[in-house]
């Protein structure tokens, strides 16, 4: 067996339709379906694929947001390739109220929120491609000035 991409991811989400909002809306990511089905609801994405990010509705019960929880850490959406994207990506979530953390990792960009349940988003910029010949300049985290 050989990996060839990554399928999708799906986030456990308190309210499918507030995750559509969030994710559909201000994230602008295309909703391509929806499931509903005796109490069983999700919202399917896509980026070009049959689907690429998914949220499944769940009471929340005993969830934690603890940064020690086991669970998922973000999800990454690649938003371009210039700084100037990343700030407008920032723009935007400022005026939807949503407060950002920019973190330069050396080959990309970014800006962590969470969602409107706590899940970590990431959004990026590639702005190098030097992993190609360096790996380890992936695992890289400084602060980012926008």
């Amino acid at each position: 067996m050989r990996i060839r991409s990554l399928g999708h991811v799906v986030v456990r989400v308190t309210d499918r339709e507030r995750a559509e909002r969030f994710y559909g809306g201000v994230l602008g990511l295309p909703l391509c379906a929806r499931f509903d089905e005796d109490g069983f609801k999700m919202a399917f994405f896509s980026l070009g694929n049959h689907h690429d990010f998914a949220v499944m509705e769940v009471s929340g019960e005993g969830s934690s947001n603890s940064e020690t929880a086991v669970g998922m850490h973000h999800v990454a959406f690649n938003i371009g390739t210039t700084l100037d994207e990343l700030r407008e990506a920032r723009a935007k979530l400022n005026a939807a109220g949503i407060a950002t953390h920019p973190v330069d990792h050396g080959v990309t960009k970014s800006l962590y929120f969470a969602d409107p349940d706590g899940n970590g988003v990431e959004v990026y910029v590639d702005v190098s491609d030097a992993w190609r010949r360096d790996p380890q300049r992936v695992a890289q985290l400084r602060p980012l000035e926008l």
